[in-house]
């Protein structure tokens, strides 16, 4: 008989698995710092080209600020997408290997499987954007790290939220099989424009507004602008962000629970195919 307590043993060793199968192929490990250093140049030579032509009234060193507030806007969404890719990839090595019914056929229970994925979406996020912040340093002079506390509660708005998705799209690819798995690429994009990224929410339309703060990103990112470009850390937004992130997170651990019943009563984890 088998324990029904939480077991960070096992939560562990799945971890440790994912940690293997990642050390061990440096394809993986190369293509976790190939994109987001595309989109980091990218957005940094766009950045240097928007601060070199200020000419009109806006003051040069604000014109600065504010296209700093660019760099740092793409690391920050790299964070928040390579958070919940990191989170879904683990779920789908399951799923491409056609092993996810011999891990719930295990002692393994669906609150450690969870934790693990958690842990390799940390592990592979820092593997991946660390040499993107020091190359950032380097080329454009923008150091996230010089946010301090600042990027503390970023990070941990954007880490619990992108969870929050991965964790949703896994529980909609178990239920649905792998005809769902282009979700894991392409939801965080339909986001992406209503997080308000790379401007302002008062740059939308009214009736769209309250969409954008439902979401925990929109927070975030109105909270880098008011560092870089006003000096203040807006406590008040993360508090926010933080609260709707508890509330989505338990949501799509009860979406998720939900799911994976739908998915064993309908015998799809057994069949992992499209």
């Amino acid at each position: 008989m088998t324990s029904s307590a939480f077991s960070f043993q096992r939560a562990g060793a799945m971890t440790l698995r994912y940690s293997y199968l990642l050390w061990s192929s440096w394809p993986r490990m190369l293509e976790m710092m190939y994109w987001p250093t595309v989109q980091m140049l990218t957005w940094g030579f766009l950045q240097t080209y928007l601060v070199n032509s200020t000419t009109g009234p806006l003051p040069r060193d604000r014109a600065t600020v504010a296209a700093g507030a660019l760099v740092g806007a793409v690391l920050l969404w790299d964070i928040l997408l390579r958070g919940q890719q990191g989170f879904s990839f683990s779920f789908l090595e399951e799923m491409w290997s056609r092993n996810i019914a011999n891990l719930f056929m295990s002692p393994l229970r669906p609150a450690e499987f969870i934790v693990s994925m958690m842990a390799m979406s940390v592990i592979r996020l820092l593997m991946g954007m660390v040499p993107v912040t020091i190359l950032a340093i380097w080329f454009f002079g923008f150091n996230l790290w010089a946010l301090g506390l600042a990027l503390a509660a970023f990070f941990a708005v954007l880490i619990v939220f992108a969870w929050s998705i991965g964790l949703f799209v896994s529980g909609l690819i178990l239920r649905y099989g792998l005809g769902a798995e282009s979700l894991a690429w392409s939801l965080m994009f339909v986001i992406q424009p209503l997080g308000c990224v790379y401007y302002p929410v008062a740059a939308l339309p009214n009736w769209l507004q309250p969409f954008c703060w439902a979401l925990p990103p929109t927070y975030v990112f109105e909270g880098l602008r008011a560092v870089l470009i006003d000096h203040t850390l807006r406590m008040d937004l993360m508090a926010q962000g933080l609260a709707l992130d508890v509330v989505l997170f338990a949501g799509a651990v009860f979406a998720f629970g939900r799911l994976l019943a739908g998915a064993r009563r309908a015998g799809s984890l057994l069949q992992t195919g499209e």
